[in-house]
């Protein structure tokens, strides 16, 4: 993944705690932890609330182990389809995350597949012949992001918030976000994901 800085992992139940503390050391090295007392000589940056145990698809987020083990395995599909798609690895990343939290067989109640939650529809309209198929699915909600960024001039908010709620919500109300709370929570996660760096550890 590539990433700026490097992460230090000191607290193993990192993900199911309510408040994280993110540190630095004199090395410029960065510490995300739940135990503030881990961080007692080093420089305090920002403490946040983060949780990944709630995935659009609704399925039951995996264990740490479980979640580190699949993002080592999808983490090669993700840097092609960032390189074909001139895309930032973490943006796919952080929509896999928010979509189903690297499950596969994700299915969400509405139709949507796989690790990106693509609807059928948006499968066969970006190629993707098996959305079950992780490395398709990957390469095609890589192309369905690609599309809706360039669509909305580079706008990170609204091409997030049309990969979740459909172009069409997105132009119903003047190309903002739609007041779908859903959708507004959706787009400030994935935002928060990148910019915390919250997938840049579990690698």
């Amino acid at each position: 993944m590539a990433l700026a800085f490097s992460w230090l992992l000191l607290s193993v139940p990192l993900l199911q705690a309510e408040t994280i503390y993110k540190f630095e050391d004199a090395e410029g090295r960065i510490l995300l932890t739940d135990d503030p007392r881990l961080g007692r000589e080093m420089t305090l940056l920002k403490r946040f609330h983060f949780s990944y145990r709630h995935p659009r698809s609704g399925g039951r987020a995996p264990s740490l182990a479980d979640l580190r083990r699949r993002i080592r395995r999808y983490s090669p599909w993700i840097e092609e389809a960032a390189r074909r798609h001139g895309l930032s690895p973490d943006l796919i990343h952080a929509v896999i995350l928010a979509e189903s939290a690297y499950q596969p067989r994700a299915l969400s109640p509405k139709g949507a597949m796989g690790l990106m939650q693509l609807m059928p529809a948006t499968a066969r309209r970006f190629g993707v012949r098996d959305p079950w198929d992780p490395r398709q699915n990957i390469l095609g909600g890589a192309a369905y992001l690609k599309w809706l960024l360039d669509r909305y001039d580079g706008d990170l908010s609204l091409a997030t918030a049309a990969y979740n709620a459909g172009e069409g919500a997105v132009e119903k109300y003047g190309n903002t976000i739609p007041p779908y709370k859903e959708t507004v929570t959706y787009v400030k996660k994935v935002k928060e994901f990148m910019n915390k760096g919250m997938v840049a550890f579990l690698n």
